[in-house]
């Protein structure tokens, strides 16, 4: 059965129709997707630095080497992230709104090992310390909802 508007569609499955503050819808969304694409802080406050055959001319499916610059004999570094105002070449979107990664699937080993607060019910002072920088408050238990398969993070 096929209705014109929203509110047929409402009225019919005895629905109610919410109308959201701006706010209030923000914060819906907040909930609905991986927190980490409305945060992107520690793209942006740390430096991103691993082991030089993460790269993908040593590791098919690494980080993409022309993203990276050498540190030291040992270790490469995503562009980006070695100054005193870092943020990751990588890194789409404006900091706590809504950010990508595009290098996601490809990413270094220390943006995957790098857990966000409460994501498995523990802080980690680092994600905290990096919101905090943006002006953002760090993130509760109530960020994250237990088996949902979000999206791809930032």
């Amino acid at each position: 059965m096929a209705f014109d508007n929203i509110d047929d569609a409402c009225q019919r499955h005895r629905l109610v129709r919410v109308r959201l503050s701006q706010r209030d819808l923000e914060n819906v969304m907040r909930m609905c997707v991986n927190p980490c694409l409305a945060c992107g802080a520690c793209c942006a406050f740390y430096r991103a630095s691993f082991y030089w055959m993460e790269a993908d001319v040593f590791t098919p499916g690494g980080a993409p080497e022309e993203l990276t610059q050498k540190l030291n004999d040992f270790r490469l570094v995503m562009k980006g992230t070695n100054g005193s105002v870092p943020r990751c070449i990588a890194l789409n979107g404006i900091v706590g709104r809504q950010v990508t990664c595009s290098i996601y699937e490809r990413r270094s080993s220390v943006c995957r090992d790098f857990e966000p607060s409460w994501q498995n019910n523990s802080c980690n002072p680092d994600c905290d310390k990096a919101r905090r920088a943006w002006g953002l408050e760090p993130m509760t238990p109530e960020f994250w909802f237990d088996d949902w398969n979000f999206p791809q993070a930032a």
